[in-house]
């Protein structure tokens, strides 16, 4: 017992009453009686969900020391995004029932094999569309609008469905006449919502059937507006349609 909680950072604690701990407290008694039968495989469901963001965050690097220190393999079931990050060697999503991917954090987080995949992960721009041709660009129609991405698919047949990945850094708003050289990736949109988070705004763009996200300190847009978006090909990735 002492050798346990010792492990677990709570030594001088073996008197204590339950009622007498904390939340994070009683999930570290926990995990040092999972310890105590020494399994040779450790299943966690979800063991961090019920506390709040700031104790979850720092038992996370805990629980992830204690693990490796101990040498236990563990399988930790989260649908915490940045939680998984921080605690896996290797993740594995599933969706309705399957295994859809496997990989190390860095692997799945660039290059996702699906939209499933690409949501979990928090990617929030994904748009549909049909290749049309074929060059040193893939052309794509995706609602009111044509893109073109540097040709990542060439598996995928002309007149093939496929979705594009766009990062969140590769979107520009633009508000007024246009002027100069029309871009091949600017696209019409409507502003769908406008909300503040956490010092910044947040504006969903419809085109077409599809949404986008886009976030920065200033949006002089309003809900219902019109706007031109400009997408670089090289924020820009396909993913098979699914």
């Amino acid at each position: 017992v002492d050798t346990l909680l010792e492990l677990v950072d709570m030594s001088g604690y073996s008197r204590r009453k339950v009622h007498e701990l904390s939340g994070g407290e009683r999930q570290r008694v926990a995990l040092a009686r999972a310890l105590a039968p020494e399994p040779r495989l450790l299943m966690l469901d979800e063991p961090l969900g019920a506390l709040d963001r700031v104790l979850r965050d720092s038992l996370q690097g805990q629980v992830r020391r204690i693990l490796k220190e101990v040498g236990v393999s563990a399988i930790y079931v989260t649908h915490d995004r940045d939680e998984a990050f921080a605690m896996a060697d290797r993740l594995a999503f599933m969706n309705r029932g399957r295994i859809v991917q496997i990989g190390t954090p860095e692997e799945v987080f660039a290059a996702p094999r699906d939209e499933f995949v690409a949501r979990s992960l928090g990617f929030d721009n994904i748009l549909r569309g049909l290749i049309r041709s074929r060059a040193y660009y893939v052309e794509v129609e995706c609602g009111i609008g044509t893109v073109y991405g540097r040709p990542s698919i060439a598996a995928t047949e002309i007149g093939g469905e496929v979705l594009l990945l766009i990062e969140d850094g590769g979107i520009e708003l633009r508000i007024g006449p246009e002027s100069g050289e029309p871009n091949k990736n600017e696209l019409v949109a409507t502003v769908a919502e406008r909300s503040f988070r956490s010092g910044e705004y947040v504006v969903k763009l419809r085109i077409g059937e599809g949404l986008l996200s886009y976030r920065s300190a200033h949006a002089p847009v309003a809900e219902g507006q019109e706007v031109r978006v400009a997408i670089d090909p090289d924020a820009i990735r396909f993913l098979g349609a699914s």
